[in-house]
């Protein structure tokens, strides 16, 4: 079978070639019409656009580019995220018809900087997406703004007007899972923080003190212990809070990493979860329904956060008027096995 062309594409449509590609190129100012009519048109004759002459003609390649902070180089935080993030990206990149170009790197780097801008003048992408705790650390935004290469940051923890950025209502969502515990009639709710480097689970932590406001309940440092994100750190911590003569009936980790390890200690403790224990995470990775009990978390909305990066950057979000701004995606409590009445 003949391969189809633009050409047959714009005869079938009844539309010019230079509008096709505008369509295929995700251009703004396209009659929603003319858009179906196109895009009716180029599923039905099964035309796939040339990756490399489309890259000509724009001067960058239809690619996006994903950076991310390698889980490799060392244990925080869990792939688990990593996952999400290019499931969305890629969910995004095909129906466009864009590659993606993933670039797990060690913030810790001190030639990150470098390493980005080099990546990104070999590749001439179409755009970045930064996650976190990239997207906190301005330096390394400010090396990819200066390439001039379009860029969404991913949980930057603090939007900024100037850019463009995709993230989930962290501090609204951990205040609402502390309400939930206190509601079951914990009083003693203690909360496990995460790695200082990554400002959205910052906001976790004041999202744990807002809830516990809300619910009458007084704030003390006593019940606070810090993580790293990690699955070692949360037994570290799990540790000290369940070693007190008084310790807490209820945990609350930053992540599931954190709060799966919880779970093993308790365990290792003889501490029956959720009958003398409750313990709830964040982000709802695989290991949350793996573990036993299946863990209480927050759904982190990664692959859809990931997803409608991609999309800021391959529908041209950037080129329209007011378009830099956050774009919230909101996560969703999951309540499961690990948590129940407090004990008495």
């Amino acid at each position: 079978m003949t391969k189809a062309t633009i050409d047959d594409v714009a005869a079938l449509a009844g539309v010019s070639m230079k509008t096709v590609s505008r369509v295929v190129n995700r251009e703004p100012n396209v009659r929603e019409s003319t858009r179906t009519r196109v895009e009716a048109a180029i599923e039905q004759l099964h035309y796939r656009p040339n990756p490399s002459a489309r890259g000509l003609a724009s001067h960058r390649a239809h690619l996006v580019g994903l950076i991310y902070d390698d889980p490799s180089a060392y244990e925080i935080p869990s792939a688990g995220y990593v996952i999400s993030m290019q499931q969305g990206t890629l969910r995004a990149c095909r129906n466009a018809h864009y590659e993606l170009l993933i670039h797990p790197c060690n913030y810790r780097n001190r030639n990150l900087e470098s390493e980005i801008t080099d990546l990104i003048e070999h590749a001439r992408p179409s755009g970045i997406i930064l996650a976190a705790p990239l997207s906190n650390i301005p330096r390394i935004v400010r090396s990819i703004e200066s390439t001039g290469t379009p860029l969404v940051c991913l949980s930057p923890g603090k939007p900024d007007a100037k850019r463009l950025s995709v993230a989930t209502n962290d501090r609204e969502i951990c205040a609402e899972m502390t309400r939930y515990l206190a509601s079951l009639g914990h009083t003693k709710i203690a909360f496990i923080t995460g790695h200082p480097d990554h400002k959205a689970v910052a906001n976790r932590f004041l999202g744990y003190q807002d809830g516990l406001q809300q619910s009458g309940l007084k704030y003390t440092e006593k019940l606070v212990v810090h993580g790293d994100n990690s699955f070692d750190s949360g037994v570290v911590c799990a540790r000290r809070l369940l070693g007190r003569k008084h310790p807490p009936t209820a945990i609350f980790a930053a992540n599931d990493d954190m709060a799966a390890a919880a779970i093993h200690v308790a365990d290792r403790l003889g501490i029956k979860v959720p009958d003398k224990l409750s313990i709830a995470g964040f982000d709802d990775i695989s290991l949350a329904r793996q573990v036993f009990p299946t863990l209480t978390t927050i759904r982190q909305p990664l692959s859809r956060m990931a997803e409608t990066a991609a999309h800021m950057l391959i529908d041209g979000k950037r080129n329209e008027p007011g378009a830099a701004a956050s774009a919230i995606v909101p996560a969703s409590l999951q309540i499961r096995d690990s948590t129940g009445p407090a004990p008495g």
